[in-house]
């Protein structure tokens, strides 16, 4: 008997300290301050099987905020959609303008509207670059319906985020930052915006997929969500079920449905810190183009996975030339991190502090290489995809020549380094590489290419069948083309 009740007092020690670890939440992210995750996270109930949100909804959208936008832009002639109806009646301009004088271009009001999540008790407001990027006047309309002019503090293009700031004396309601690396495909999500200017509309549904690129700029990241976002929606947090924002709402795909896309907050929450002490963001710069590794690549470089960046150019005295880093080395890690997709280096570089040196891991001529960089601040990296082509024979279909001095000084050549690219057959092996007239071929299969009498002697000595990989300079871009052809 008393070794039942010994057991039963360590359950219940047991499933205590469980239910303290849960309730415990989360640490705030770096930079601005933000509150704590909540000690008791909002309850989801389930209701004949499916979850009612109506708790987590109570508990966040008093965070959420409708942010109405005005633009003055310029125009000529009377606003309207039919213009000036005067000007046609005339016929004739001189008359027109004899009675009337010139059209003046004048100004006209563009108003827009978004949505932001407020992240601190000051007045701290998240939301997206392109909702208040152009605007002259911002109005912020809370929950309970009281209304603010709100400044910019902060804001960046290159990832859609904007930080602006309303002065309240009382303290505003805030929404807690989650982590949204912890999040995953299948998780459930919640959105709340101001779609159509319809205030607080919510709408729910799971993480559809991570780590989306959609060529919205050299840092896409994305969440897809099939939770229902649509214009208006922008800069509005998405929610996961404990109430935390793991995202900000940005992006749709116009005409499709259930196809959603927001910024991972982890991605805001690093940014946070600059844009409110310098209103930009600077960024780590290594110096590298760099494209995808194809099956074809791989086998030319000799590599065995399919992984990394490779480097088809390094830039004039950018850290990486400093560094050593050449032309066909592939970067497989930086500062310890895998580069495991060619997207992961433009972020993971951008977010390094100016200054600071990395160990960076390197494959060249089949052989693991590490250097160390100081990164410094630039542009952002390069990335270069080249088209191969599948059908390939003999014949690779392009002529080349040698860089002359008209050539070069009718193109604006100033590195006259290879061969000139002149004529590319429709249809052909080269043509499929998208290899384009114009293009100055610097090597074939990694050897240096002077003169078109070089270039026929490396040909000549590879077999169409195996396939050959150049360096190619397009204007102020170098990249890699596969050739593969299909005899030989």
């Amino acid at each position: 008997m008393r070794n039942k009740k010994w057991y039963v007092i360590v359950g219940l020690l047991i499933v205590a300290a469980a239910v303290s670890l849960y309730m415990k939440g989360q640490p705030p992210g770096p930079g601005i301050a933000v509150p704590q995750a909540t000690v008791n996270p909002p309850p989801v109930t389930f209701e004949k099987g499916l979850p009612s949100l109506s708790a987590l909804v109570k508990e966040t959208k008093p965070s959420v905020v409708n942010v109405s936008t005005t633009t003055v832009v310029k125009g000529v002639g009377l606003p309207g959609r039919f213009g000036n109806p005067f000007k046609d009646f005339f016929g004739n301009d001189d008359i027109f303008e004899k009675f009337f004088g010139n059209e003046q271009t004048r100004e006209f009001k563009q108003r827009s509207l978004g949505s932001g999540v407020i992240i601190d008790k000051e007045g701290y407001i998240l939301t997206n670059n392109h909702v208040v990027e152009k605007a002259t006047s911002i109005k912020v309309k809370l929950s309970d319906g009281k209304e603010y002019d709100a400044k910019v503090i902060g804001k960046d293009a290159k990832t859609d985020i904007a930080l602006i700031k309303v002065n309240v004396k009382s303290s505003l309601p805030v929404a807690v930052l989650g982590d949204s690396d912890k999040l995953e495909v299948g998780d459930w999500v919640m959105a709340i915006g101001n779609p159509y200017g319809l205030d607080h509309t919510v709408t729910a549904g799971i993480v559809s997929a991570k780590g989306r690129v959609i060529g919205q700029g050299p840092y896409d990241d994305f969440i897809q969500t099939d939770a229902s976002i649509n214009p208006g929606n922008s800069g509005g947090p998405l929610f996961n079920l404990r109430g935390e924002v793991v995202g900000i709402n940005t992006a749709i795909i116009s005409g499709g449905q259930g196809i959603g896309f927001a910024i991972p907050v982890n991605m805001a929450k690093a940014l946070l810190p600059q844009l409110k002490s310098n209103g930009k963001i600077v960024r780590g710069w290594l110096g590298v183009v760099i494209q995808k590794v194809t099956p074809e690549l791989a086998k030319s470089f000799g590599l065995k996975e399919l992984e990394g960046a490779l480097v088809s150019d390094v830039m004039e005295d950018s850290p990486a030339a400093k560094a050593g880093i050449r032309r066909g080395d592939v970067i497989v890690s930086f500062d310890g991190k895998p580069i495991k997709e060619i997207d992961q280096l433009p972020r993971i570089v951008a977010a390094t502090p100016v200054g600071r040196e990395v160990r960076i891991r390197l494959m060249r001529d089949g052989s693991s290489v590490e250097v160390d960089v100081t990164i410094t601040e630039g542009k952002e990296e390069t990335r270069e995809a080249a088209n191969t082509g599948p059908d390939v024979d003999k014949n690779y279909g392009l002529v080349v020549q040698n860089v002359t001095p008209e050539i070069a000084h009718h193109l604006n050549i100033k590195d006259t380094k290879g061969v000139i690219v002149t004529d590319i057959q429709q249809g052909s092996p080269a043509d499929e590489a998208d290899v384009r007239a114009g293009d100055i071929i610097r090597e074939i299969n990694r050897k240096p290419v002077r003169n078109v009498d070089e270039f026929r002697e490396i040909v000549s000595k590879v077999r169409p069948k195996e396939g050959v990989v150049m360096l190619v300079k397009r204007e102020n871009m170098t990249f890699y083309a596969v050739i593969k052809g299909g005899r030989g």
